[in-house]
């Protein structure tokens, strides 16, 4: 009985310590995992005055395959403490405050690509 007790004692404590190990192994993966992710935030910094684009949450509802989610360009007017932005079209004087989770920037079209116009019924 005694060997039978003492044996059961020591797979009690493999078994503890194959549980801690399993446990650091996560522990690490979960970490590394953590810091993949947080190289790939980017920063959403806003200034005054500076362009931005607005998802537009609407679309989900009257979705299209060739619709985009974002609309703008915006100006940024301000930005508050709480991450909300407060916007305005770049010809009108009303403002409007969003979420600044629904904002990104805008950089513009690209101004080395010309672009054409062909009337295809001239062709």
């Amino acid at each position: 009985m005694v060997k039978a007790g003492e044996k059961i004692l020591l797979q009690l404590h493999e078994l503890e310590e194959f549980r801690y190990h399993a446990y650091e192994n996560a522990k690490m993966y979960k970490e590394r995992t953590k810091r993949i992710q947080d190289r790939r935030i980017q920063s959403r910094d806003f200034e005054p005055r500076q362009l931005v684009l607005l998802y537009n949450s609407r679309l989900q509802i009257f979705g299209g395959k060739l619709k985009s989610k974002w609309s703008g360009p915006f100006e940024v007017v301000r930005v508050t403490a709480h991450g909300a932005v407060e916007l305005q079209r770049p010809n009108s004087d009303e403002t409007f405050l969003v979420n600044g989770k629904r904002v990104k920037h805008y950089y513009g079209e690209a101004t080395d690509c010309a672009r054409t116009t062909i009337d295809l019924e001239e062709a």
